[in-house]
């Protein structure tokens, strides 16, 4: 459960954030991952996700990202501006293995764009090269579903229902929460009247997917022109803020799922930020700030230090064994 929010439409630059609801913690690392980096996307970790045809490929583009259980990327930039964010879809269905394409494990849908394209456009092509399947960690299913966004401020939705994949190409998809379909979030927030914003208007105020939607959408029309980075990101932040998750709050039929961490990315610049909830701190990483030539190590940091703040570019430390 996550909601996804971008700026495309300032003059200063594109900027994005997304929440992280989740019902325990996902032991998120922020990762820089070099180019030149041979992947297997069968596999996750010792497990062999896809027997037959698995997806390979070296890294072209080096990106850096949050990941999740260490078994891939849900959420990150790479060095060409090309930026995604996987978030949960109850109704994903990837459809039948069809060995004929290589196999590609939802865990690495992110990461194969970000080795791979450098911008929208490409990366909805490679798409057509690979079929996603269906994997799972810590006994939950990927059922996911993918927004990207890139430098030039393109975007797009991809879902997989009913096992055929489905496409919102275009600037004017900004949103993004979680189920119904995007085609259903679309038409519910068409029947809400948000042209004349009134302080006394009445908005949707619960934790579910379509009244984050709707409240994100809301509050997204109406942000002011930024004059500098700090007004923009604190902008996307205060949205992904607004549709947080309070500790405690249910949600009818799945528990309890907290919002564990923000992000929010100067897709422009290249600048990646990050506020764990149990944090006081904004920290930020500077993706020119490192080395990304073939060979050059992985390196990671830890967001759970409450001693963190501000820019933490020089705090990573490399990682012995690449993560994925």
């Amino acid at each position: 459960m996550c909601t996804r929010a971008l700026w495309n439409h300032n003059k200063l630059g594109v900027f994005v954030s997304r929440t992280m609801d989740w019902p325990e913690s996902t032991e998120p690392k922020l990762t820089v991952l070099p180019r030149g980096m041979a992947r297997d996307g069968g596999r996750m970790g010792p497990a062999v996700i896809v027997q037959e045809n698995p997806a390979g490929w070296t890294s072209q583009y080096g990106s850096i990202v949050t990941t999740i259980y260490g078994v891939g990327a849900v959420d990150g930039v790479n060095e060409q501006g090309l930026a995604a964010h996987l978030l949960y879809l109850n109704a994903a269905d990837y459809g039948a293995r069809d060995p004929s394409k290589p196999g590609l494990h939802a865990g690495l849908w992110a990461q194969f764009l970000f080795d791979n394209a450098a911008n929208v456009k490409e990366a909805l092509a490679l798409l057509d090269t690979v079929q996603v399947r269906l994997t799972e960690a810590r006994g939950r299913q990927a059922n996911l579903h993918l927004a990207l966004e890139d430098a030039g401020g393109d975007s797009a939705i991809v879902e997989y229902i009913g096992g055929k994949r489905v496409i919102h190409h275009g600037r004017e998809y900004r949103l993004m929460t979680n189920d119904p379909t995007y085609d259903e979030q679309l038409a519910l927030l068409e029947q809400q009247d948000f042209s004349q914003p009134r302080s006394d208007m009445p908005l949707p105020g619960n934790v579910n997917p379509t009244d984050r939607f709707q409240r994100a959408a809301y509050y997204l029309a109406l942000l002011p022109q930024p004059k500098n980075e700090r007004e923009a990101v604190a902008g996307v932040l205060a949205i992904a803020r607004n549709v947080s998750v309070p500790f405690g709050a249910p949600y009818q039929g799945f528990g309890i799922y907290n919002t564990e961490y923000r992000t929010a990315i100067n897709v422009s610049d290249l600048r990646y930020f990050f506020e764990l909830t149990t944090s006081p701190s904004v920290i930020w990483a500077q993706l020119d700030k490192f080395d990304l030539n073939p060979g050059a190590p992985v390196m990671v940091l830890d967001p759970d230090n409450i001693h963190l703040s501000g820019d933490v570019s020089a705090q990573f430390a490399q990682l012995a064994q690449p993560p994925f």
